[in-house]
């Protein structure tokens, strides 16, 4: 330490002293101007085209298996869930469909894009959520909007245009 009281040099274990955290980056207001009602809705739109999807993808495997697959398939919801949020917002849009047509984006807190397996945790993360709807009154109290699912993923949402 320094006759500050700052410490300069390496942690007991060896680790080298990086500073301070880092802070993410400076969000303007309008990026966050009406991202919860906006997030509600793409949310509805992106549920009636999983809902689709799975529907598709199970009676296709239903037919082609001719019925064998039928126990098989009940699950097939939460993996297209997973793979659609996944691919979608880790896709060079950073936003499933319903969070596009409603100008929404998700990031990763540090600004950059969201990997894969962020996203599919994020979605895992927000369909938990549901079973304690609660936890969406997080977002009321936060300054930037976000739901508690979103800070154990470490990501925003934010509109595309501002």
């Amino acid at each position: 330490m320094d006759r500050n009281g700052e410490f300069r040099g390496d942690y007991p274990g060896g680790a080298p002293y990086a500073g301070p955290p880092r802070q993410p980056p400076y969000i303007p207001a309008a990026a966050l101007d009406g991202v919860r009602t906006r997030r509600m809705m793409a949310v509805g739109l992106d549920l009636i085209l999983v809902s689709i999807l799975s529907a598709a993808l199970f009676f296709g495997l239903f037919i082609l298996s001719f019925g064998m697959s039928a126990l098989l398939l009940p699950p097939m919801f939460p993996l297209v869930a997973f793979f659609y949020n996944g691919l979608t917002v880790s896709g060079w849009r950073m936003a499933t469909p319903g969070m596009a047509f409603m100008d929404l984006e998700m990031r990763t807190m540090q600004g950059g894009p969201v990997p894969f397996l962020q996203a599919a945790v994020h979605a895992v993360l927000f369909y938990v959520t549901w079973m304690f709807p609660p936890l969406f009154l997080v977002s009321f109290v936060t300054s930037d909007k976000r739901c508690l699912h979103d800070m154990l993923a470490d990501v925003i949402v934010l509109r595309r245009s501002a």
